[in-house]
């Protein structure tokens, strides 16, 4: 398992591995050889995970890859729930850096093609402190299936206290999106604030 999906963005992968308390040296962006070793050490300890819990298809395994380390068991744990269960489910979206955020909000807004797909900025999503994934339903065909009671049914099967599932959001319900519970609710500006500073986030799960 490589963890490669964010070396076009230094900074942020230093905030992610030092919220794991890997990464103990400045966030500095400039990837170095403890950024090296926090990133080799974050690398094995995911290959640790998904040999104790399973493997899944290659577009599941990429997203995973990206999520925290606590997020990666969860997040497994659910996905193999599910597929027992007999539907036909994939992570889609794992860890967004700022800048691919902001890229998933301009669509369908300034005159970008597109159906909106989010209302959160850079730093405003959770998806952008390594807590959250999305997952997609297919048909026997191939098919993906934007919507539909088979989300409901896929939250049935798979939640665990250790999961907040979008789908319970009363604002803006979000089907497929799930992501830690924490001991406590924090607010995005906590969760932003927290990482941004590279301070172990997991310790409020």
């Amino acid at each position: 398992m490589s963890f490669i999906h964010f070396h076009d963005d230094v900074l942020f992968t230093q905030q992610l591995l030092a919220a794991e308390r890997l990464y103990l040296g400045a966030l500095d962006g400039l990837w170095g050889p403890i950024t090296e070793r926090a990133y080799l050490e974050f690398s094995a300890r995911s290959t640790a995970i998904q040999q104790e819990f399973g493997a899944f298809d290659t577009r599941s395994e990429q997203n995973i890859a990206t999520l925290s380390l606590r997020a990666q068991r969860v997040c497994r744990i659910f996905l193999a729930r599910v597929l027992e269960g007999g539907m036909r489910v994939r992570v889609i979206s794992g860890t967004r850096t700022y800048k691919e955020q902001d890229e998933l909000f301009r669509r369908g807004r300034y005159g970008n093609p597109g159906p909106r797909v989010t209302n959160a900025r850079g730093g405003c999503s959770s998806h952008n402190f390594g807590i959250a994934w999305d997952i997609g339903i297919f048909t026997a065909e191939g098919g993906y299936v934007t919507d539909g009671e088979e989300y409901d049914e896929a939250a049935r099967i798979g939640l665990t206290p250790d999961i907040e599932w979008g789908g319970f959001w009363k604002g803006f319900p979000d089907r497929p999106h799930y992501q830690l519970r924490f001991k406590q609710p924090l607010s995005i500006v906590t969760l932003r604030e927290h990482f941004e500073e590279g301070e172990a986030i997991q310790s409020y799960a």
